[in-house]
């Protein structure tokens, strides 16, 4: 059985702490996860891991403070980085991603200079820092001697990936306890479309439920107990939302929706672009809400949400 350590670093995000995680497997030291891109964390990295140990550095989702030491790291030690691969996709076609974003803005009316701002929030490196001159793709290049299942698990972005190490569940950001996420607007550069998250999440919902007993080693805050009972969180929390949303589905322009949501409180230009994914996600449900269904009834979910889903649904 391999054991793992968990290291907790401080982030300056909202978010709080994040946890990282070291394992020697095979012989070989990995580490899970990098923590954000701050001096705090670069001194715990090298306080706490032998760097000229490391072998393999995995990482979940390269969100800042998951993934903010990667090129750090890679100055500093031999050891292979995997990452994503839509991730790797966003970092080499940046400029395509924000261009075909902003159409899809532009389409459910976000005015331009809305759009300019939020570029200038993606293109300062906030949300997506550097990445390091060589890596690896995670889901084909992780040597099977390792034994690290990989799976693709949409949840907060399209890139989520959660890792299975023996009985354990490197989750990242995809399950966290009483923290409700839907997933990002985004596009997806494979097709030049919107990534649609929607089903994606259905098909993680499945994943995820299949994972039930194992230890799961969280991103943040504390560990869970049960996957089963963290996805009727989300689900509950997302079914209560859409029956919240009914009343104002007439309104055709996004950006006007959500000031009347929330009664123009949201001024933050990337808290507005987090509050249009959630919408957008709970639109694409009430187009196909049997999608969800079918994945509730083959997790055993069903049962749990049933009430809550038919009245999201208005049956």
């Amino acid at each position: 059985m391999v054991d793992f350590t968990q290291h907790t670093i401080n982030t300056p995000y909202v978010v709080g702490p994040v946890h990282c995680y070291t394992a020697t497997i095979n012989g070989e030291l990995v580490l899970f996860d990098t923590g954000p891109p701050t001096k705090e964390g670069s001194s715990y990295l090298q306080e706490h891991i032998d760097l000229d140990r490391l072998r393999h550095i995995i990482v979940t989702h390269c969100h800042i403070d998951h993934y903010g030491q990667a090129l750090w790291l890679e100055k500093r030690c031999d050891a292979t980085i995997y990452l994503p691969y839509r991730d790797a996709c966003k970092a080499h076609q940046h400029t395509r991603r924000m261009g075909e974003m902003s159409l899809i803005l532009s389409e459910m009316g976000f005015d331009a200079a809305y759009l300019e701002e939020l570029g200038k929030v993606f293109a300062s490196g906030a949300i997506l820092p550097p990445f390091p001159d060589n890596y690896s793709i995670a889901e084909t290049d992780i040597p099977d001697h390792l034994g690290i299942g990989v799976l693709a698990c949409p949840g907060h972005s399209q890139s989520d990936l959660v890792y299975t190490v023996d009985d354990y569940v490197i989750s990242g950001d995809t399950l966290l306890k009483g923290i409700f996420q839907s997933p990002l607007l985004d596009v997806d550069l494979e097709t030049g479309e919107r990534f649609h998250n929607y089903s994606a999440y259905c098909d993680t919902i499945v994943k995820l439920s299949a994972l039930e007993g194992k230890k799961v080693l969280p991103g943040h805050r504390h560990n869970i107990i049960s996957i089963q009972n963290t996805l009727e969180f989300y689900l509950s929390k997302l079914l209560v939302r859409v029956q919240q949303l009914h009343q104002y589905l007439g309104e055709d322009n996004l950006m006007h929706l959500i000031d009347k949501l929330l009664g123009g409180r949201m001024q933050d230009v990337f808290h507005i672009y987090l509050k249009a994914s959630e919408i957008v996600f709970m639109m694409d449900f009430l187009k196909d809400p049997e999608r969800l269904r079918a994945a509730l009834e083959i997790s055993g979910l069903w049962p749990e949400v049933q009430a809550l889903y038919k009245a999201a649904v208005l049956e």
